[in-house]
């Protein structure tokens, strides 16, 4: 097994690195998922299967979606060096939320009470696990994950 990724960054600017990298993560899914969305859109019902991919491949939007995903890629490779997995893949729920409000404002999809409990809930649990440190395996600067752990957990 590999070692674990080890920074002589501050936990400071590691944790600031974590969550901008997460923001990221968070912006270029919802604008992927989006873009995806509307190519889809442009593709006639009436086709068929081999017709619809080839069709949608010619997207432009289609083609930025895939753009997005190769960006994604490369800033998921950095935020997962500097985090746990355990940490980071829950925080990314949060556009599941920004995928739904905006496929509200530019699809005009409705949210069922039942869906808008759900996001609450996602909300919900990715306050818990921000709550927490965002390395728990090896040292971070030399500290172990117990110390820089915030204070409201220990």
């Amino acid at each position: 097994m590999t070692q674990p990724f080890i920074s002589n960054a501050s936990p400071l600017h590691q944790r600031r690195t974590v969550w901008l990298g997460l923001a990221l993560a968070i912006a270029l899914d919802t604008i992927a998922q989006l873009c995806w969305k509307f190519a889809v859109g442009q593709v006639p019902d009436t086709i068929g299967l081999w017709q619809s991919f080839t069709s949608i491949l010619s997207e432009p939007l289609f083609q930025v979606a895939l753009l997005l995903f190769v960006l994604q890629f490369f800033n998921w490779m950095i935020v997962l060096a500097h985090a746990d997995l355990s940490y980071a893949q829950p925080i990314t729920a949060l556009s599941y939320v920004t995928v739904s409000g905006a496929s509200m404002a530019l699809f005009h999809e409705r949210l069922s009470p039942l869906r808008l409990v759900g996001l609450a809930m996602i909300l919900l649990g990715v306050w818990f696990i921000s709550r927490t440190s965002h390395r728990t395996t090896g040292a971070v600067s030399g500290q172990s994950a117990e110390q820089v752990q915030p204070e409201a957990l220990r």
